[in-house]
């Protein structure tokens, strides 16, 4: 800093030094020049689609846009890399205007502020982006992480996003028995690649997520609508709720595109809403073990194919009674939600709350979880509870367990959507 300002000052003294006294130039404030603190940072600002994608701008940062890789910018941990701090305080990198034919004390002057827009969104609407009339909602995207805790991760993280040229809106982490975990919300309307190349940013999530030994990373984004297939059987109570939810927006970016059952009671519930209804029976001819296995598994496979031909990428069981094989939870692991009563695994099987009333529990509730292999035994995603007393017959419970069920399916389908659910070893983080 010292440097740059002794060069300003003895570049300004002339002025005062030639000006004659009671000139109108004598009294004049010396001409402001701007400072360029980070000169080895100046071209970040320029980045462009063709430099990004072949390099990682967490451990690249500056020798991949052009500089000498030491930067007086660098700042954050110890894998850190040196930042894009240059081209925010300095918003016309050395260099830009001359390219322009513009003259060189008209690059050396501060512009003053004023009520047009500024240089990035004119260099933003000029790549077609948030300028141009997009709005800015359209380019935020989640970006969970999963990996060993260690020293520098969130700053790596954040420096990755501050060299692109994202904005970070929010963040949450958290850590258990040395895993890291963190969910964070970016917009990356005024990315230097590009805010319509998805793919640079994540090439660049992906080099770092190598460089950190990550375990798992993903992104979301919002303008990306999940589409949302359902199974029922009989039951009514969490196929109403949903649809109503979902008629009413409450369920933002999705889309329900079939609701599938194996029986036909429901229909008639798809065709108020206007969703194709699918009736995939068991066929089974004789009662054995051998005819039911090939039976299932035959309506099985005729639930993948419609969820396949659908491009289903969240399947809700609203209460279907089927136990689903191994293999159909194994292939749509970690976006298959279950909903059922908390009473498991104390009162497993039919009457559940038949058998709690005469035990004589006094709390009732509901569980949302991913559905696995295993029965009802999958990471679990929401849960609910809501007291009862001897005063509350089989039916007050039974009223309030679908309550609850209702209340609990709609807001792990909501975590889910917004990707605030990250799994690990059976367990989930739900950043709520």
């Amino acid at each position: 800093f010292t440097h740059h300002a002794t060069s300003v000052a003895s570049a300004a003294a002339p002025c005062f030094r030639t000006a004659p006294r009671g000139s109108a130039t004598h009294n004049c404030a010396p001409p402001r020049t701007r400072v360029n603190a980070f000169p080895s940072l100046a071209r970040f600002s320029t980045l462009s689609n063709t430099s990004a994608p072949a390099c990682s701008p967490l451990r690249s940062a500056s020798t991949g846009a052009g500089g000498s890789g030491r930067g007086n910018g660098r700042v954050g941990s110890r894998r850190g890399a040196s930042t894009r701090i240059d081209a925010v305080l300095d918003p016309h990198p050395v260099g830009t205007a001359e390219k322009a034919g513009a003259s060189e004390s008209t690059s050396n002057i501060v512009p003053a502020p004023s009520s047009g827009p500024s240089s990035s969104a004119v260099t933003t609407a000029a790549a077609g982006g948030v300028g141009s009339g997009q709005d800015t909602a359209s380019y935020i995207a989640k970006v969970c992480v999963i990996g060993p805790d260690q020293v520098g991760v969130i700053a790596g993280l954040s420096q990755l996003m501050y060299g692109m040229g994202c904005n970070i809106l929010s963040c949450a982490n958290y850590v258990e028995d040395g895993v890291f975990f963190q969910r964070m919300s970016i917009d990356y309307s005024q990315a230097f690649c590009g805010n319509d190349n998805r793919d640079v940013i994540e090439a660049s999530i992906a080099n770092m997520a190598q460089q950190f030994e990550l375990t798992s990373w993903k992104i979301a984004y919002n303008d990306d609508v999940h589409r949302v297939g359902i199974l029922v059987s009989k039951l009514d109570h969490c196929l109403w709720d949903l649809l109503v939810r979902y008629k009413n927006n409450e369920l933002k970016r999705c889309e329900i595109p079939l609701i599938m059952s194996n029986h036909e009671e429901l229909r008639y519930i798809a065709d108020q809403f206007d969703i194709p209804f699918m009736h995939l029976p068991m066929k089974v001819v004789d009662d054995d073990v051998t005819t039911k296995a090939a039976a299932k598994a035959a309506q099985e496979a005729r639930i993948s194919t419609a969820l396949a031909e659908a491009k289903v990428d969240t399947l809700i069981l609203a209460r279907y009674m089927q136990v689903l094989s191994d293999d159909f939870c194994n292939t749509h692991a970690e976006h298959t939600i279950n909903i059922h009563h908390s009473f498991l695994p104390a009162f497993e099987g039919g009457r559940p709350y038949h058998r709690a009333k005469e035990r004589g529990v006094k709390l009732i509730g509901a569980t949302a979880h991913y559905a696995t292999a295993k029965l009802d035994a999958g990471p679990i995603i929401c849960q609910s509870v809501q007291p009862i007393s001897h005063r509350d017959s089989v039916k007050d419970m039974v009223r309030k367990g679908k309550d609850l069920e209702r209340v609990v399916l709609a807001k792990a389908l909501r975590y889910h959507l917004e990707s605030r659910v990250l799994v690990h070893n059976n367990r989930t983080v739900v950043f709520d």
